[in-house]
């Protein structure tokens, strides 16, 4: 079967990192006999091309220059920053539907598959209007905070894409059940996606040297809904004989702003920032540390974490996890099972989970390979792609 693809970004040539979990999904999906195109924007006048063996049909929507909507940066936060994007958002729209209906009636396609469907939605729809071929969304979260907030007059249109698919997703309970809440009567499948992390061949032998400091590990983007700000408060509490260091892999635009109240909180070597690293030394940061934390919180927008696939990486380590009951983040990290979860914005409770880690060795390990287990029981690449197929030949199989 082949299936078409609506998304917001896709990778612009090989070494391209951006959204590496769903070229993992579409190659795992291959053996399943699940052939998957692309459909996305253009980038600065990027025509259609192939990236590693997937054909990426591109659309274009503004002048060469303008064509930076998506790519750099999420919509809606390009959007926030420059409102006059949003001047490009009927255009975006309307090629996008136009270049998707064209797709359906002549690629031979079983399923179009729109993420973020608020836009996309509505390319699928009109991609289904014009072929027949039936629709799949997926919702993330982020975009439904972004409606109620902010754009609270598209609930109708909302409303008409969940009731136009032919199957809704939805990455987590927390998304799920935001969904119902503006679409009274939807019934999303909750389906993550996976790990871009391979999980290891071999556990890495735990330290046993007493005077190694306690590793800590977080991995993301330096943005308020990460929670970086609340772990640098709560390590700031930890007494000085306590022998612990934080690393920070990743950067973004709370960067600045986090190293400068590292520095104010007098945290020293106890707070490393390595910024965007290389997948190989990513994967050796997973090895070495000694627990993951993820302090997610609401931020101002109101966005908080949809999943939190990064704990899957680490749990794919054996790495036991710190995390605030935050979003997703619970369908994930089960307390006393495979981690620790702390109330979002709770630094003295944040600081407790870490000193609890820290003096029991022994029940840590044990939550690490609880974790491990927990992965590959519930999040593994062959059940969540062999969700999306069961999906997929459900829908075709209704036409």
């Amino acid at each position: 079967m082949k299936v078409l693809y609506l998304v917001s970004a896709y990778a612009r040539d090989p070494g391209d990192l951006i959204t590496p979990w769903m070229v993992q999904t579409i190659r795992r999906l291959r053996p399943l006999g699940v052939e998957v195109e692309v459909l996305a924007p253009a980038y600065r006048g990027l025509r259609t091309h192939t990236v590693d063996g997937v054909r990426v049909h591109r659309f274009r929507y503004a002048p060469r220059p303008w064509e930076t909507l998506t790519h750099d940066q999420t919509a809606p936060d390009r959007i926030r920053e420059r409102p006059v994007f949003m001047g490009l958002v009927p255009g975006y729209v309307a090629s996008g539907s136009l270049a998707a209906a064209r797709l359906a009636r002549t690629g031979g396609f079983g399923a179009v598959h729109a993420f973020w469907p608020l836009p996309h939605g509505l390319i699928g729809l009109a991609a289904k209007r014009a072929s027949g071929v039936p629709l799949v969304s997926t919702f993330f979260g982020v975009e439904l905070t972004w409606m109620e907030k902010e754009l609270p007059f598209l609930s109708p249109i909302l409303r008409r894409i969940v009731r136009g698919s032919d199957a809704v997703t939805a990455i987590s309970t927390y998304t799920a059940d935001r969904l119902r809440r503006q679409v009274p009567g939807a019934d999303p499948a909750i389906i993550p996606f996976g790990a871009t992390v391979e999980p290891a061949a071999e556990l890495p032998v735990p330290r046993t040297d007493p005077a190694a400091p306690f590793e800590l590990l977080f991995v993301g983007r330096l943005v308020e809904r990460k929670g970086v700000h609340l772990l640098l408060e709560a390590l700031s509490t930890l007494p000085r004989e306590r022998r612990v260091v934080l690393h920070v892999v990743g950067d973004g635009p709370d960067g600045p702003r986090l190293r400068e109240q590292a520095a104010r909180l007098g945290l020293g070597p106890r707070a490393v920032f390595h910024g965007f690293v290389s997948r190989e030394q990513l994967e050796a940061r997973m090895a070495g540390c000694d627990a993951f934390v993820l302090p997610a919180v609401v931020d101002a927008k109101g966005d908080t974490e949809g999943l939190g696939v990064v704990l899957l990486e680490a749990m794919g380590y054996g790495k036991p996890t710190i995390a605030s009951a935050a979003g997703g983040i619970v369908d994930i990290v089960r307390d006393g099972r495979n981690g620790f979860l702390v109330p979002p914005g709770d630094a003295p409770a944040l600081a407790g989970a870490i000193v609890r880690m820290m003096d029991d060795p022994a029940a840590a390990r044990r939550l690490g390979m609880n974790g491990r287990d927990d992965v590959r029981a519930d999040f593994s690449w062959d059940v969540i792609v062999g969700r999306l197929a069961e999906v997929y030949a459900r829908v075709a199989a209704g036409r």
